[in-house]
């Protein structure tokens, strides 16, 4: 994953590089931690390629409306560009924590520019979601992340179950539903064949009856 978060990197930088010739920036520090998400824990709905890539770009386009809007405290400006960026991400179901980090870095360049938005921001994104994409096939990881759940563990486990579970902490669990739908099952079946090795100890351990053991024979006979 250390290799692959590098690859990533450095293939949405030499390509941003290449075709945005002379533009400044062409490289944006928030994809650092994108890198981490997409390389580090692909299966995580924060690191899916819709989450990398809105939440990155939505929370750019907030910041540099902000950038636009806001004459003021410059301290003020970031604290509402994280705060909206927050709020558009969980509006658009794109969620991603590097994109609280792109809103603010746009407030503090002061040089907002819907240009930077697309170019840096949203091609740097993209860019990193299909090395993403190519690294995690090539070592047979799943990404996007689809979880695979057996059909029996649906049927115990409705989709409102697994909800209502989630919901319970009263906030965002980095967990999917067939995620943890999957998590029960294999922690079922571990349960059941630690049972079975249980009995089979037990098992060994009785001691015979009488009727069992063997009979000392006569050998005066």
């Amino acid at each position: 994953m250390v290799l692959g978060a590098g690859l990533g990197v450095l293939f949405a930088g030499i390509l941003s590089r290449y075709i945005g010739q002379g533009l400044d920036p062409w490289l944006v520090a928030p994809i650092g931690a994108s890198a981490v998400l997409v390389f580090g824990v692909p299966s995580s709905p924060l690191a899916q390629p819709w989450s990398v890539v809105g939440g990155n770009t939505l929370s750019a386009l907030v910041g540099t409306a902000i950038a636009f809007m806001w004459d003021g405290d410059l301290a003020i400006a970031a604290a509402l560009a994280v705060a909206l960026a927050m709020t558009v991400m969980l509006w658009g179901r794109c969620l991603h924590p590097p994109g609280g980090a792109s809103a603010l870095l746009v407030v503090l360049m002061q040089k907002p520019s819907l240009h930077t938005v697309l170019f840096a921001f949203l091609l740097n994104a993209v860019l990193l979601v299909i090395a993403g994409w190519a690294y995690n096939r090539l070592t047979g990881r799943s990404y996007p992340h689809h979880a695979q759940v057996d059909p029996d563990t649906v049927n115990r486990f409705t989709a409102n179950d697994l909800h209502a579970a989630l919901a319970h902490y009263q906030e965002l669990v980095d967990v999917d539903p067939a995620d943890l739908a999957q998590l029960l099952q294999y922690a079922e079946s571990a349960a059941h064949q630690r049972s079975l090795d249980n009995v089979r100890r037990e098992e060994v351990a009785l001691p015979l009856s009488k009727a069992e053991r063997p009979q000392p024979t006569d050998s005066s006979r």
